[in-house]
């Protein structure tokens, strides 16, 4: 059976803003925050298979986001900055995963042709997470051997 994952829930979205701050509870007795008109909401429910319905985060990441209040950080590192760029001119405050940064055109061929390519971003990526500019979202699993999807 499908048990819904009871620590996780769907949110309120703003303009270029995923994770706006309200949240919908995927189960009875979460969060009691009224939905206003005009309001959008991603709802999301996440099911676990074989397991007990409860995630955490583990695993290598393979997708990041800037924050929406990122704060403003001097960076030392020229490839960190080199890499904010990108993600900026690229993804703003959306979501991306490495797999684009890869890609011959960096996740956008509209603004990059086969010329976005990121290469040996690893340590600048973990620099602008260190720093609170970039989230990583690491996978979410629950008890080994489970399965956990979301359905949007």
């Amino acid at each position: 059976t499908v048990q819904p994952c009871r620590n996780l829930n769907g949110h309120s979205i703003g303009p270029y803003q995923i994770h706006a701050g309200k949240s919908v509870p995927i189960v009875k007795g979460g969060d009691q925050t009224k939905m206003e008109e005009g309001e959008l909401y991603a709802i999301e429910t996440f099911g676990s298979i074989r397991g007990r319905g409860y995630v955490h985060e583990d695993g290598d990441c393979s997708h990041f986001m800037k924050n929406f209040d990122a704060p403003h950080v001097p960076l030392r590192i020229p490839a960190a900055k080199k890499l904010l760029g990108h993600i900026n001119k690229t993804f703003g405050t959306l979501a991306f995963c490495r797999r684009w940064l890869e890609e011959p055109s960096g996740g956008s061929k509209f603004l990059h042709g086969n010329k976005g390519q990121q290469k040996r971003y690893i340590g600048a990526l973990k620099n602008l997470c260190d720093v609170g500019i970039v989230t990583p979202y690491p996978p979410l699993v629950d008890v080994k051997g489970s399965y956990v999807a979301q359905y949007e």
